[in-house]
């Protein structure tokens, strides 16, 4: 039970790897506050993990607005007592070439990856500088680290979300703060089982442990630096991606 009395608050964790990673941290102990754009989707999550005997809350929330994400930690502080974690996972993709791109989709992608990470952890670090202890973990990606065609607006807001995290990082290590990053490779998820099986024996080619990652791999990382066990780190990128990017 590594974060066992743990107050945490996930964004975009009513499915996917939010889920995977808001399950994980239940399991070792920690009351968690499940935030997403769809409360129905929140909620039924959030139902789900009280089996395991935790407290859990739903809150709907937009993280590209400050508001909003202000309200969230509100929230989580008000239900649960307090925030130790703040996980920052909400994240949109909207594909296409650079030529092809539309300004509103560059416009979409880095408000919620890049702008909805600020947002959320200045709110959160509010909270945290003032208890001089808490763990921030960013949900960055392998292309914020080597880029992938057609994805500019999405590597531009990941290679943000590592940038964000190593100058929060100095900022509050002062006041007991660490604040790092996961950077996943390719992982099962439902977007990446739509990939025609040829793309994906492509893909999974030039990963050199051979296979994609899941979601779980994502989350036990993510646990890592949430613990008592990463106390001597900050302003970190792990990443968890099969060797496709060394």
């Amino acid at each position: 039970m590594r974060l066992k009395g743990k107050k945490a608050l996930i964004t975009g964790a009513a499915q996917g790897i939010g889920k995977a990673i808001a399950l994980m941290m239940a399991k070792e102990g920690a009351d968690i506050a499940i935030s997403d754009i769809n409360l129905e989707l929140a909620t039924q999550t959030a139902d789900e993990l009280k089996s395991i005997g935790v407290q859990t809350l739903a809150i709907e929330g937009n993280v590209a607005d400050m508001e909003s994400a202000e309200a969230m930690v509100s929230k989580t502080v008000e239900g649960l007592g307090g925030i130790d974690i703040l996980v920052n996972n909400a994240g949109i993709t909207r594909d296409t070439l650079i030529l092809r791109m539309k300004e509103e989709d560059w416009d979409a992608v880095i408000n919620v990856n890049l702008k909805g990470t600020f947002n959320c952890t200045k709110a959160a670090v509010k909270k945290m500088s003032k208890q001089r202890s808490g763990k921030i973990v960013n949900i960055a990606s392998i292309v914020g680290l080597m880029g992938n065609a057609g994805q500019a607006n999405y590597s531009a807001s990941k290679a943000g979300v590592i940038g964000l995290t190593k100058t929060a990082a100095r900022e509050f290590a002062a006041r007991g703060l660490n604040i790092n990053a996961v950077a996943p490779g390719f992982i099962a998820t439902a977007m990446t089982d739509a990939i025609p099986e040829k793309a994906k024996n492509e893909l999974t080619a030039q990963i050199p442990m051979g296979k994609l990652g899941s979601s779980e791999d994502v989350a036990e990382a993510v646990l890592f630096l949430s613990s008592p066990a990463s106390d001597y780190i900050t302003g970190q990128v792990l990443s968890v991606n099969g060797g496709m990017y060394m």
